[in-house]
């Protein structure tokens, strides 16, 4: 493979900036959504400020009850299809004995089949730990590739770019806890599906064939074909990578559920002072009720961006956690060797 090979990181796959990305993702959901109501306030002040006569603009008329009316129905309204969502989600988990046996018997499968790559009785229970396996077992299995490689420079490529990701990502999961992104973010950080469709690759052009590409395979683009060991060992790194998508997917699912219902008490709990404020400015408030409160700002002015920035912490709440939601899912889209990325496409890079 050539140096045109995608880079390992989502920050670097997406080139974007960090500070964006770190917003979308790695930030505290709680911290984003402080954020956003700083902005909101700190604009609706600037205006406020900029406007010749804001006192008289708040007293002309009813803008205040009529804004904080709509507040209140949208509140309710997005209370509404919180509980809708926590019901469907919560619907995934209900069943019948026979569909929970199923499930259990899947699940089970899955751990003897992982159990017998790692070579132990029984494999990790903990998301982190168990992807902190599945890493270690793929850095070993490039490691053995680039041991059997010899003068192969793109099996040679190819398992040092494995083993060095694989390295970094377990390396990073140390001390991670489901629930917490860094589970996720880890995972997306192992770019498996242009590592995985490289190593299928290799191993058509090595003539060792495929099943999908038809026995036997072809002959590489130098003329040479892989030997035994070389066989084997690519062999061995591609099962590693092959399980290691269907493992990413679980784990998202799960962190996505585990997602939504926290999304649903934050902002069941958001609701309660957003309706609050926003009845006490239709029922109480009146321009002119409080005291100066900040030298130099009307105190209408400071008020009403106050109450403003109440009245959308559930729709703060609501838009940090969905945004996270959405981009992870945008991430990981597919599943296997597929590059959704124009800048992956397999015919830009040289495989001799």
């Amino acid at each position: 493979m050539s140096d045109d090979a995608p880079a390992d990181t989502m920050r670097e796959r997406a080139d974007e900036s960090r500070v964006k990305l770190w917003v979308l993702t790695e930030a505290n959901r709680l911290l984003v959504v402080a954020l956003f109501l700083a902005v909101v306030i700190g604009l609706l002040l600037a205006v406020g400020l900029l406007v010749p006569d804001p006192v008289g603009f708040l007293e002309e008329g009813d803008p205040i009850e009529t804004a904080f009316q709509s507040f209140i129905g949208a509140t309710i309204t997005g209370v509404t299809i919180v509980v809708t969502l926590t019901q469907l989600v919560l619907s995934q988990e209900l069943g019948a004995v026979g569909d929970q046996r199923e499930r259990m018997q899947g699940a089970m499968q899955f751990r003897e089949d992982t159990a017998e790559l790692f070579d132990t009785p029984v494999s990790p229970p903990e998301p982190a730990d168990f992807l902190r396996s599945l890493l270690s077992v793929t850095h070993d299995r490039a490691e053995t590739l680039r041991d059997s490689a010899g003068d192969d420079n793109r099996l040679a490529d190819l398992a040092q770019s494995v083993a060095e990701n694989a390295e970094g990502v377990r390396d990073s999961l140390s001390g991670a806890r489901f629930g917490q992104f860094e589970v996720i973010s880890a995972g997306l950080n192992f770019n498996y599906s242009w590592k995985l469709y490289a190593a299928r690759r290799l191993r058509a052009e090595g003539g060792g064939g495929d099943e999908e590409e038809g026995a036997g395979g072809v002959d590489s683009d130098d003329g040479t074909e892989l030997s035994a060991d070389q066989q084997s060992a690519l062999d061995d790194l591609i099962e590693a990578l092959e399980l290691f998508g269907p493992t990413r997917e679980h784990f998202k699912t799960l962190y996505f559920q585990w997602e939504l219902i926290d999304l649903s008490r934050v902002i069941l709990v958001a609701s309660i002072p957003a309706l609050l404020v926003s009845s006490f400015m239709v029922l109480y408030y009146e321009v002119g009720s409080f005291p100066a409160l900040v030298p130099g700002v009307p105190t209408p002015v400071l008020v009403v961006s106050l109450a403003v920035g109440f009245a959308v912490l559930p729709f703060a709440v609501l838009l940090s956690y969905v945004l996270r939601i959405a981009t992870v899912a945008k991430r990981t889209l597919s599943i296997g060797p597929f590059v959704l990325r124009t800048t992956d496409d397999g015919r830009e890079f040289d495989w001799d």
